[in-house]
């Protein structure tokens, strides 16, 4: 299902941070952080479909990708981690991708979609399922932002609880740099889980009450179902980007991280 949280031209160091969980069934295949398509952009990818849930590129452009919660689904749906890659690929300003998606919107099941260009200082939300009075394409503004499996800063408590969290531990380091790895731990192994008075009432009472969590470990029908993948993400205003990634692989957590420099000048 995947939550993140970030925080986006607010920070006097980072114009960008993010902190990712990644909920996948365990069996599906997953390779981990690593570049690819030629060196040219990194990130997780699902080795099953063959796209990503985050990724960056060498040129300061980033995009990730949540599910919609619901219940109906499109059979033959076109893959939508492909839509990160297709954006990464693209050289697109991030408004101008999400427009031609949206013309297709329809053949892909529910998902919201955040696109970053660090350099232009442009970050729009695609989702499509808006809002009754909302729209498929949203510029977002500066600030700190939850996305779940709902419309973007959508009040679920789960999400709640993180923007509580996070802005908590932002306090405590101020403007120094953020040890990411541990903010990792302080905010996305999170297990409280919520009331089921309280809760969307999408899915079965049991199954929201398993994803209420923001680290999720659970076993249904079809497997072992939860968080796989933990990824925090900053891009500081000289163009250092820091990629850090927590992963399970057969039951063992490893991590990875990452570090580029991207140029900060528009072309």
């Amino acid at each position: 299902m995947c939550i993140a949280v970030f925080m986006w031209e607010t920070h006097p160091l980072y114009p960008f941070i993010l902190f990712l969980n990644r909920d996948e069934y365990h069996k599906r295949p997953t390779e981990p952080l690593i570049w690819w398509e030629g060196e040219e952009i990194l990130g997780g990818r699902d080795a099953q479909a063959g796209g990503t849930w985050l990724a960056s590129s060498r040129d300061g452009r980033l995009a990730f990708i949540t599910n919609f919660r619901e219940l109906q689904s499109i059979p033959q749906a076109k893959s939508r981690g492909n839509l990160p890659v297709d954006f990464l690929q693209s050289k697109k300003k991030p408004i101008e991708f999400a427009e031609e998606v949206v013309k297709e919107a329809d053949q892909y099941n529910g998902f919201n979609l955040i696109l970053v260009d660090v350099r232009s200082k442009s970050m729009v939300y695609l989702t499509n399922r808006p809002e009754k009075t909302g729209n498929f394409v949203t510029q977002v503004s500066p600030g700190i932002h939850v996305l779940s499996n709902a419309n973007l800063d959508s009040p679920w408590l789960k999400a709640q609880r993180l923007d509580h969290n996070f802005k908590e531990v932002l306090a405590r380091y101020g403007k120094d740099e953020l040890p990411l790895k541990e903010m990792v731990g302080q905010l996305m192994m999170d297990t409280t889980k919520d009331d089921l008075s309280l809760l969307p009432h999408i899915y079965s009472p049991e199954t929201e009450y398993d994803l209420s969590a923001i680290y999720i470990d659970t076993t249904g029908p079809q497997g072992r179902y939860g968080t796989r993948n933990q990824s925090a993400l900053t891009m500081k205003s000289n163009g250092e980007v820091c990629f850090y990634e927590r992963y399970l692989d057969k039951d063992r957590w490893k991590e990875n991280t990452v570090t580029y420099q991207i140029e900060m000048t528009t072309k």
